[in-house]
């Protein structure tokens, strides 16, 4: 089957296949798997326009409904994070999608960019995964797998998860992702799968609470990432720019039954071993792209 717009050729069933199995295995760490279906798409399929960016984007919008709605459904949503994300990272994808289309349509320079972002995420958790054993809990659904917010101000959250209370400032929530906003709009992920890390990394909160926010916020982000490339396509009429709304569709459907298998098996599953999962795939995607670059 041909796509015209990317200009793919392949069975409609591979992209299909692919984005259901990075979905499910990245979709328990918050991550929607759009970090790696681009490498996929641009090593593997040879899609290295802009377009391609805005393609990630709109899988993002199809498949994250569902992910969201099991953490909605199970009380795992931490509203106030989410919140946060949305607003900081809002500016920034709009600013990444023109840095995106003016400064690095060439695919040589797109792919040493992508190769960082990979490594950092890459970097920080093979930190995380690298600490002692987290402590044994219950897998049992119930309240105790539920998140309740203790006290919710513009300068401090603190909430309570399986007992222990956490906190973070969301001034520095938003000028984190204002950062990562212009990184996810770039790279067209929509920029969960860099705070995610960062959050369980650095920020220290627990990976089964940070997801939820992460997806949601990918979400958002994703749609003004999608509706920005489209409006600028208009004055690149020689450069693809729109997404490939077919490709994405296949893409997305079959993430959205992988977010959803994921997002439903995720709190029966170890941090370590989700993080684990997640390093190991960034890294060698991260190696690869920088290899490539400096043969």
């Amino acid at each position: 089957m041909l796509f015209p717009v990317s200009g793919v050729e392949i069975s409609p069933l591979i992209p299909f296949a692919v984005a259901f199995i990075v979905s499910f295995l990245t979709s328990m760490g918050g991550v929607s798997g759009a970090f790696l279906l681009l490498p996929f798409q641009v090593s593997v399929l040879g899609y290295t326009a802009p377009s391609v960016s805005a393609t990630n984007q709109l899988f993002n919008i199809i498949a994250i409904p569902s992910g969201v709605y099991r953490y909605l459904r199970e009380g795992r949503m931490l509203w106030p994070l989410t919140l946060a994300v949305i607003i900081g990272t809002l500016p920034g994808v709009f600013l990444g999608a023109w840095v995106r289309i003016e400064y690095l349509p060439d695919p040589r320079h797109f792919k040493l960019f992508v190769a960082g972002v990979l490594l950092y995420i890459g970097l920080r958790l093979a930190g995380q995964t690298a600490q002692k054993k987290e402590k044994t809990r219950s897998a049992e659904p119930g309240a105790a797998d539920t998140v309740q917010v203790i006290t919710a101000t513009l300068r401090r959250v603190e909430f309570e998860y399986h007992s222990e209370t956490y906190s973070f400032s969301p001034p520095l929530i938003y000028l984190i992702c204002f950062l990562v906003g212009i990184a996810g709009g770039i790279y067209g992920i929509g920029g969960g799968a860099i705070v995610a890390p960062f959050f369980i990394a650095v920020i220290g909160l627990p990976v089964h609470t940070v997801a939820g926010a992460a997806l949601m916020g990918t979400f958002v982000t994703s749609v003004a990432g999608v509706l920005v490339y489209q409006f600028l396509a208009r004055f690149y009429p020689g450069l693809s720019v729109s997404p490939d709304w077919l490709l994405g569709t296949l893409f997305g459907l079959g993430g959205v039954l992988g977010m959803y298998c994921g997002a439903r098996t995720q709190k029966f599953i170890p941090a370590r071993f989700i993080n684990g999962i997640l390093c190991i795939c960034i890294l060698f995607v991260a190696g690869k792209y920088i290899a490539d670059f400096f043969p």
